[in-house]
This record gives C-alpha cells, sequence and structure tokens, in this order.
C-alpha cells in the first residue's frame, strides 16, 4: 500500500506547477531598462523650464508650497523683485501653500518684500554680493508684511533661499 501512495503523490505532484523564485535581476534587457527607484528626492517638478521662462530657481520642497500665478484671489505668498535687466523678470513671484506647513527651497534675487494673507511664513535670505554670508531668517505674520533686502533701510540686495509655511 505504501508504493501505491508514493506513486500517487508523485503524480500528484507532477500536475503541479513549480513555485517560481525571484530573480535578484531582471532579464529580457539590459540593467538601463530596470525602473528607477522609487525613492523621493523633493526636487520642484519642471525646474529647469520654470527658471527658464520665469526666471526663478526652484530647488526642492515638500509640495506644500507651489508657484502660482498673482491673481487678486489674496490667497497666496507674495515675493517682490527688483524687475528690469539688473533684476528679475517679474516683479513679484506668487506662491500657494496647501497646508499649515510647509517648504520651498529657491534662489531668488533682488527680493525686497514679502506678504502674507493666510498663512504665516519664515523666509531665509543671505546677501546678494556675498554667497557664503550665512542666511538671516525673517517671520511674517499672517496677512502680513515686511520689508527686506534693499527694500529695507539701509540694507543690501538679498537672495532669497527659502520659504516655510509656519501655521
Amino acid at each position: 500500500m505504501l508504493p501505491v501512495a508514493g506513486a500517487a503523490v508523485i503524480l500528484a505532484l507532477a500536475g503541479t506547477p513549480m513555485l517560481a523564485s525571484a530573480d535578484p535581476q531582471p532579464t529580457g534587457g539590459p540593467t538601463g531598462d530596470t525602473p528607477p527607484s522609487a525613492v523621493e528626492d523633493y526636487a520642484y517638478p519642471n525646474a529647469d523650464q520654470i527658471q527658464r521662462e520665469a526666471g526663478i530657481k526652484l530647488i526642492k520642497g515638500d509640495g506644500h508650497i507651489t508657484l502660482a500665478t498673482c491673481d487678486d484671489s489674496g490667497r497666496q505668498i507674495k515675493v517682490l523683485t527688483v524687475q528690469g535687466p539688473s533684476g528679475n523678470p517679474q516683479s513679484a513671484y506668487c506662491f500657494k501653500a496647501s497646508a499649515k506647513s510647509g517648504y520651498l527651497s529657491l534662489e531668488l534675487p533682488r527680493v525686497f518684500a514679502l506678504e502674507t494673507t493666510d498663512h504665516p511664513i519664515s523666509a531665509d535670505l543671505r546677501p546678494q554680493a556675498d554667497p557664503s554670508a550665512p542666511a538671516r531668517t525673517v517671520t511674517v505674520g499672517k496677512n502680513g508684511y515686511q520689508s527686506v533686502g534693499e527694500g529695507a533701510a539701509g540694507s543690501a540686495p538679498a537672495v532669497l533661499l527659502e520659504l516655510r509655511v509656519t501655521g
């Protein structure tokens, strides 16, 4: 009886598909066909195109502060800059905050004021003439306005390095 049972088990296993093992290296193409890692680097999407078209260098952020078209909705963070040949292509850059906290790393020269509506912010700026100088942090309350850089009496042109929504 035992040899018959053993034969039945072998026949049953022969009809059952075997489990496949995972191959650590995909086959069927060069390693260049392997999809990229899903690790987020927080780089700002389309940053190169935005810099060419709008003259602002957006580096990275958490997605809660995004560049927006300036409008009369009043629900924006507005960064005022010197416009012209020695300044920026635009006199104002607006941002939309989608949460009570967020950050955006950027480089925008000749900033002279920051204006907020719905959210208080903090911003890091450094003197434009000295890239090695430490950044100075300013805060602007909800519905606030703050002169910075050459917009503040006796101050030199400044580069905006980071915006943070703080509430």
